[in-house]
């Protein structure tokens, strides 16, 4: 876990003891559903929307959060991520959370897969 860019050593241990073995949820999906990180169609009538989860375990939540944060920081491919999703018209709020959700499912292929993330973050020099 501590591979993939923006996981620390104490992240990587927080996400370790609370997701624990990977095989109780049956997908990436499923691991960002327990986390409260995707989003719920809530419907009345014929009036459907999507609103953000409310249950989950909101600890896990911050793990990705924080993940995401960090990677925004020191790397480039997530930082663009972030900055189009802010150029969609996302507050940063949103962006932030559209990225933990799409590094859930990276996550979830690392454990699955047991094998690191291979792509290496590109520093960059501030001069």
């Amino acid at each position: 876990m501590r591979s993939l860019p923006g996981m620390g050593a104490i992240l990587t241990a927080e996400f370790i003891a609370m997701v624990g073995d990977h095989r109780r949820f049956a997908s990436g999906d499923a691991l960002a559903a327990a986390s409260a990180l995707s989003q719920v169609l809530s419907q009345s009538g014929k009036i459907r929307y999507s609103r953000s989860a409310l249950g989950g375990d909101k600890a896990l939540k911050r793990v990705f959060q924080q993940s995401a944060f960090c990677a925004i920081q020191r790397v480039p491919v997530s930082q663009a991520f972030y900055d189009r999703k802010r150029s969609e018209g996302k507050r940063r709020h949103q962006a932030l959370i559209a990225l933990a959700r799409r590094r859930v499912n990276v996550m979830y292929a690392m454990l699955r897969d047991r094998r690191p993330c291979t792509a290496r973050p590109q520093l960059r020099l501030v001069a």
